[in-house]
């Protein structure tokens, strides 16, 4: 291949053998983090390869991710003098839509193509073509504006590293915009042909807020065209061997939601205000009989309360206790207080709202709660105090009551 391109002085397009697609996974994760409960974002799973797995601190510095892509641009003629190759990239932000299978819920991820690079290869030394005493000479007189670390224009804007050698050049240049940046070919040099190894791309993602979605697994795909006048273009003579990238990108929500209640918690006794004292010594009677019963909850995504009844009362949404001599049975209502964080679905604080049967509108947080105190309000009014104790026996009235926080909130 390489005999007949010095040969004829050209590669005919017709020559190059081009995979039609190529995709791309990257993932990225959601997993609360209980040493930093307001950093509420992703992290990219994806490994770095190429430019930022080169040069690491410089990416780390600049937030920046790369990936090297298996895609040669090769020239199809020669390059002569005033001609021109370079980077053309998507830098502007792209949407794309991305859907949890099993919940059907969808959301919108932003994506923008932040640096582009990759490594020209000449079909003979530098200085040979362009003439010097070394190869960064050679580099630097082949291009009118100097190397690819010199003369970078907007709207492409150097990386901060490169790395040459007698017939190569590797760059990375951070792309601030949409639009074509170019290094024109130094008079009298001319290329008689190039190729460009392999594709770097950085990336930068704007995803959804962690926290409103649901626990699973998010996907979708967004699709490139390479060549020239492409998306990713090389310049009008760079013919690559891959015609369309497709990102596909996973978002993976591992959500928390834990309840602890303290030992004996489970366990309520319903009394007066101040205790019995005041009934037993002098006969006041209770207005109401009451328990507040405290838990701590972790959770970091939306989730539902109800409650379900061992005596159901058969209407509204208390349930009963029941003396089981005299099956006489007093209504108990249920209410929760939630730790400061956590709102109902209008944005407001959670104080003694009320539960039924049926589940509540989902809960939501504003931020990750970690093992912060809430309260179960548990209450007998004051008809239903009256009734139990104009009944009252030596067998004490009891029930079960579930509560439940469910996260599966549909």
């Amino acid at each position: 291949m390489n005999k007949t391109i010095l040969a004829l002085g050209l590669l005919l397009l017709s020559n190059v053998s081009q995979v039609q697609a190529l995709n791309q996974e990257i993932r990225a994760l959601f997993q609360p983090d209980p040493s930093k409960p307001h950093k509420n974002g992703f992290i990219n799973q994806t490994p770095n390869s190429g430019y930022c797995q080169l040069y690491p601190a410089e990416c780390t510095a600049n937030g920046m991710f790369s990936i090297q892509l298996p895609v040669r641009f090769t020239s199809n003629t020669f390059i002569g003098a005033n001609e021109t190759v370079g980077v053309g990239a998507p830098a502007n932000g792209r949407r794309l839509t991305v859907t949890n299978p099993d919940t059907q819920e969808t959301e919108t991820v932003e994506v923008r193509i932040s640096g582009v690079g990759s490594r020209y290869v000449l079909n003979r030394p530098v200085t040979q073509i362009a003439g010097g005493s070394n190869a960064v000479e050679g580099h630097t007189r082949l291009w009118r504006t100097g190397n690819w670390m010199q003369g970078i224009a907007p709207p492409c804007m150097y990386s901060g590293a490169g790395e040459f050698g007698a017939d190569y050049f590797r760059f990375f240049w951070k792309t601030v915009k949409q639009g074509f940046c170019g290094k024109t070919v130094a008079f009298p040099a001319h290329i008689s042909w190039m190729y460009f190894d392999t594709l770097d791309i950085a990336y930068e993602l704007i995803t959804p807020n962690p926290l409103t979605m649901s626990t699973g697994r998010y996907a979708g795909s967004l699709s490139y065209s390479l060549g020239p006048g492409a998306d990713f273009d090389m310049g009008m003579y760079m013919i690559p061997d891959v015609t369309e990238l497709t990102l596909d990108f996973v978002l993976d929500v591992q959500h928390t939601l834990k309840v602890d209640i303290p030992p004996g918690g489970n366990h309520v006794s319903l009394e007066p205000q101040g205790g019995w004292q005041g009934w037993l010594e002098s006969g006041r009677r209770p207005t109401r009989l009451y328990r507040d019963q405290t838990f701590n909850i972790s959770a970091s995504s939306k989730f539902s309360m109800n409650i379900e009844c061992e005596h159901d009362l058969g209407f509204g949404d208390a349930c009963g206790i029941m003396n089981s001599d005299s099956a006489y049975v007093g209504a108990v209502n249920v209410s929760v207080s939630l730790p400061g964080g956590l709102t109902d679905s209008s944005g407001r604080p959670v104080r003694k709202m009320p539960l039924g049967r049926a589940p509540t509108a989902p809960f939501q947080p504003a931020t990750y709660v970690e093992r912060k105190p809430g309260t179960l309000h548990f209450e007998v009014a004051e008809q239903y105090t009256d009734w139990l104790i104009d009944n009252a026996g030596d067998t004490p009235y009891k029930g079960n009551i579930t509560v439940i926080w469910d996260s599966e909130t549909g």
